[in-house]
């Protein structure tokens, strides 16, 4: 019964056509505007958990559809993200992508959504990612989301909508190859099994190529297959599996600053520059999730969803850190650790939704319960105060001095072997209501939180058990003018359970957060425009961050940091043949209360600006006739590297991205289906670079080239 319906820009018809699906070679009628049904019945809204519209939504929400995500060549959550506004995925640069990690209004967030579940992460360094290719659309939904999601931090979440199965049948296949020797290989394929009424989607993907740290390799393996059974014409069944084996993940190591942006004796660092060692710098993940979903109308109004998934993770690595850069600017003194990470878990989200009228007033209720467990292993060895590691000389670096014949990684004062257990029960209500040209949302949820740690942890015993509990409420109101105007006011609050001590063992109490935010959406009729402008303000409180007078991974609660600031998101079609997408960010982040001397001072991570440009250009008739070009600005602001005493800062810099598809059927028609891609990320090779403190930075991404051939049929 709930269907996302979704207007489609001139352009984005006009990539489709240019990738084969709807253009024939050689037509150049111009394209109807239409109206497309994009998902099944078991969509639901990220920020409402209904089927209303994100334009109608009032709440700062952001999708991105396949097509932008394909136009920009996005294969990770952070590369998806780069466009929009109240995002930084500028945190650990362009060498580290074994997590997906980023700031949303001035909150960093490391707990992704996938198709409405968790991916259930164990606060250390498991953390199950989606491969873009698995994805259809990307939502970003701004401010505290804790009334439907429970657990999370005040800025926002991100849900990715993995690709559903379809009755009509579509193939694609595709090869790429491009810098760092790049070599992958996709497949997709939906359609209906004969004449049954079951539908399927596969997915599948290998990926290789060599790392921008030196020595370094990235390595993927990826299958998502999901089944749709139209059981009647009321019930719906899927079942849903997601695996992912990654042999190679990259680096994690940081840095110093001295080097990259401050002065060194020595001269600069190179892009490639890796602290770490060949020989023990392993890194194998795999992951597994299988699910299902159940929608059924119960009538006309009244439906019910279950959403389930089961996950088992694991996760093996070896990696050092650094402890710090002698006096001659060259020499880093070094540790070496191991992790050895096992997690399964298990997620569960029901929800019961009805509609109905009273007088003038149409009311979408929702109820819903939702769950989740979490059970993790881990193992963590440390050589510090033990055998110790070599130091390096990172401008005339030996990456092979480590081994485990060189080291002893074992019974060392930080030896670890302990179990990380979580629970979480959600209980929540929201009413949408439409009363004319009003739409008012309110809603509220209980959460029982339950965690422990047994076992031993950094060498001696631990048994920590946390239980605590919490109220969140949500309330908005839009008014949908006759002019395309949207004005809109929400109020809204988050709970994150706080688990862990200071190192003074200290237990730390939950993490709460309220926004207010006051905006305006617009849209023109015919749909040739569309934008929201957003003021908000958001308090935390009981934030842990770094200890200055701690260890390097040492937290105290600070007390509280506040973010305000201003976000514009528009997206124009001047011409039949011109898509242009804008966002910018203004954030103010501040620590307002606190314990340690910080009060006053701005967070990591924080750049006060964020700009993005992003222009789609078709081109029609004459030799580059089905040609479609699109070319991207992103500019980063400056950001403080140190959070104690906000001197210095990291530089800003601009980014230039761009990307061209051209369907190969308008040379010859026997090509048809066949199309050609070429993407180019920081065109330009701007050193740029991200920093949690002078000691830990990180290099952002080089420029990086990739071409790609496909045939869809």
């Amino acid at each position: 019964m709930y269907r996302h319906i979704t207007r489609q820009p001139l352009l984005i018809l006009a990539i489709s056509a240019a990738l084969g699906q709807t253009a024939q070679a050689g037509t150049d009628d111009p394209i109807e505007l239409q109206e497309l049904a994009v998902y099944d019945d078991t969509y639901r809204n990220t920020a409402t958990k209904t089927a209303l519209a994100p334009e109608d939504t009032p709440q700062s929400l952001t999708v991105l559809d396949r097509q932008a995500l394909e136009m920009r060549d996005a294969d990770s959550v952070a590369a998806a993200l780069r466009y929009a506004p109240g995002v930084n995925t500028e945190l650990r640069g362009g060498a580290v992508g074994r997590l997906d990690l980023f700031s949303i209004r001035g909150f960093i967030n490391y707990q992704n959504y996938y198709d409405g579940l968790p991916l259930l992460y164990n606060d250390w360094n498991l953390q199950p990612q989606i491969d873009l290719l698995a994805v259809a659309q990307v939502e970003v939904f701004r401010g505290p989301t804790s009334t439907l999601y429970g657990s999370m931090p005040p800025g926002g979440m991100i849900n990715l909508i993995g690709k559903r199965p379809a009755t009509e049948s579509e193939h694609r296949i595709e090869l790429a190859t491009g810098s760092r020797n790049l070599a992958e290989a996709n497949i997709e394929s939906r359609g209906r099994l004969g004449d049954s009424d079951l539908s399927y989607s596969l997915v599948g993907l290998t990926r290789s190529r060599d790392g921008q740290a030196e020595t370094s390799e990235e390595e993927r393996h990826m299958i998502a297959p999901s089944v749709d059974w139209q059981v009647s014409e009321d019930t719906r069944i899927n079942v849903n599996l997601y695996y992912q084996k990654d042999p190679e993940g990259g680096i994690y190591t940081s840095l110093p600053a001295s080097g990259l942006f401050l002065p060194n004796p020595n001269g600069k660092l190179d892009p490639d520059a890796f602290s770490g060692d060949a020989g023990w710098n392993d890194f194998d993940k795999e992951v597994l999730m299988a699910g299902y979903k159940i929608n059924h109308n119960i009538n006309d109004n009244w439906n019910f969803l279950q959403n389930v998934r089961y996950t088992d993770a694991s996760l093996f690595q070896t990696n050092t850190y650094g402890t710090g850069l002698e006096a001659d600017g060259r020499t880093l003194n070094r540790e070496a650790y191991l992790t050895d990470e096992a997690t399964t878990g298990f997620s569960v989200d029901n929800q019961f939704s009805g509609r109905f009228q009273i007088g003038r007033a149409r009311h979408n209720l929702l109820m819903g319960v939702d769950y989740s467990d979490l059970d993790s292993d881990v193992i963590y060895e440390d050589t510090s105060y033990g055998s110790g590691a070599p130091a390096i000389d990172l401008f005339d670096p030996d990456y092979h001095q480590i081994s485990r014949d060189t080291i002893d990684i074992t019974d060392t004062v930080y030896s670890s072997d302990f179990n990380i257990r979580k629970k979480q029960l959600g209980v929540y209500l929201q009413d949408q209501i439409e009363l004319g040209r009003f739409v008012i949302i309110g809603g509220v949820r209980w959460d029982d939180f339950t965690g422990e740690e047994t076992g031993k942890k950094y060498g001696g015993p631990v048994d920590s058990k946390l239980d605590q509990d919490n109220v969140s409420t949500r309330v908005g109101i839009m008014y949908r003018a006759d002019n395309g105007l949207s004005p809109y006011l929400n109020y809204a609050e988050s709970f994150e359970p706080q688990t862990g001590s200071d190192r003074n063992g200290r237990e730390f109490d939950p993490s709460t957060g309220d926004q207010w935010e006051l905006g305006v959406k617009f849209q023109s009729d015919p749909l040739r425009s569309q934008g929201t402008l957003a003021f908000y303000q958001i308090t935390k409180e009981n934030v842990p961050t770094r200890d200055p007078n701690g260890g390097p991974y040492d937290q105290i609660q600070a007390g509280a940091v506040r973010s305000q600031g201003i976000e514009l998101e528009a997206q124009a079609q001047p011409l039949d043949s011109l898509l242009m997408t804008l966002s910018y960010t203004f954030q103010d982040v501040e620590v307002t209360k606190d314990n340690a001397g910080l009060k006053g001072k701005t967070p990591v991570w924080m750049p006060e600006q964020l700009l993005s440009l992003w222009a789609d250009y078709g081109f029609y008739g004459g030799p580059l006739n089905g040609l479609v070009a699109g070319l991207g600005i992103r500019y980063i602001g400056e950001s403080e590297y140190d959070a104690s005493t906000n001197d210095g800062s990291v530089p800003d810099v601009t980014l230039l991205d761009i990307a061209l598809r051209y369907p190969l059927g308008r040379l010859a028609p026997t090509l048809d289906g066949t199309e050609l891609g070429l993407s180019v990320n920081n065109l330009t090779d701007e050193r740029y670079f991200s920093c949690y403190d002078s000691a830990n930075c990180w290099f952002g991404e080089e420029r990086t080239l990739e071409a790609s051939l496909s045939y869809s049929f």
